[in-house]
């Protein structure tokens, strides 16, 4: 174990260091989510029982996971891909996890920072109370998190240049961001329309956080610490069953070498 944490560690560092050099990249992952706080803060939203200010926190902390975890990892996979970097390490003792893991490092840290900034500055801006169930919030980021990673991975086979990710990654980014109760509630679709979006791959994620928040994803009064558990069990088993899939995508589609 302590062999693989060295192996994985060191690939992390050096992408790490790619990621600082890459001002695209740096921008996608620190300016784009600050961005979308300015764009939310003044909205008003009907949430129901769910209050203006935590739909936007709760709709940030979504947004994280698509700019910096999916978008960015979709660019980084296809560019190492395409410098034959991804064959090279295959070569080397790095399985083929710990090569995933190591290149995905970097964004997971930088999703998980802003995560927490997001968080302590929305709960000091915007007035937010304590999360009524922190272990479910912390369950729905970096369960998000890992989805997002695998869906990374996925997208990454059909993208034949990191300019093309551009393309490539609209569908799901314009899918969960409209369709996730990220921009507009679900509670404000016609019912039909918003269990069909609630398949999506954010919109566990994005009410699991809310749950976690609030105790509330907008539908129900406001529940406690043990009050929420009972929601939740439906996004926790959809989140399940994205991480199987895009686990299962990621075998079955992933390039580790150019596409021609």
């Amino acid at each position: 174990m302590s062999a693989v944490l060295r192996r994985v560690r060191s690939l992390s560092a050096a992408e790490m260091r790619l990621l600082f050099r890459n001002k695209t990249a740096v921008f996608s992952a620190f300016v784009l989510p600050l961005g979308m706080v300015g764009l939310l803060a003044g909205v008003k939203i009907d949430g129901g029982q769910l209050s203006t200010n935590a739909f936007v926190m709760t709709s940030l902390l979504g947004f994280v996971l698509l700019a910096a975890v999916y978008y960015n990892l979709v660019t980084t996979y296809v560019s190492r891909r395409e410098e034959l970097v991804l064959k090279r390490l295959r070569a080397g003792e790095l399985t083929d996890r710990e090569i995933l893991a190591g290149v995905a490092a970097p964004a997971i840290v930088v999703a998980v920072l802003q995560c927490l900034v997001a968080a302590v500055a929305g709960a000091a801006w915007l007035g937010l109370p304590v999360p009524v169930n922190l272990v479910l919030l912390l369950v729905a980021v970096l369960g998000g998190t890992v989805v997002f990673v695998l869906l990374a991975a996925a997208s990454a086979a059909f993208t034949r240049t990191a300019e093309m990710a551009q393309v490539t990654t609209l569908p799901v980014l314009m899918a969960c961001l409209l369709g996730s109760g990220v921009v507009l509630p679900l509670t404000e679709l016609p019912e039909p329309v918003a269990d069909v979006l609630r398949v999506l791959p954010l919109t566990p994620v994005v009410d699991l956080m809310r749950l976690g928040w609030s105790g509330t994803v907008g539908v129900e009064a406001p529940a406690g610490f043990t009050g929420v558990l009972a929601p939740s069990l439906a996004p926790l088993g959809l989140l399940a069953v994205w991480l199987v899939l895009g686990t299962l995508a990621v075998k079955r589609w992933f390039r580790w070498e150019p596409r021609r």
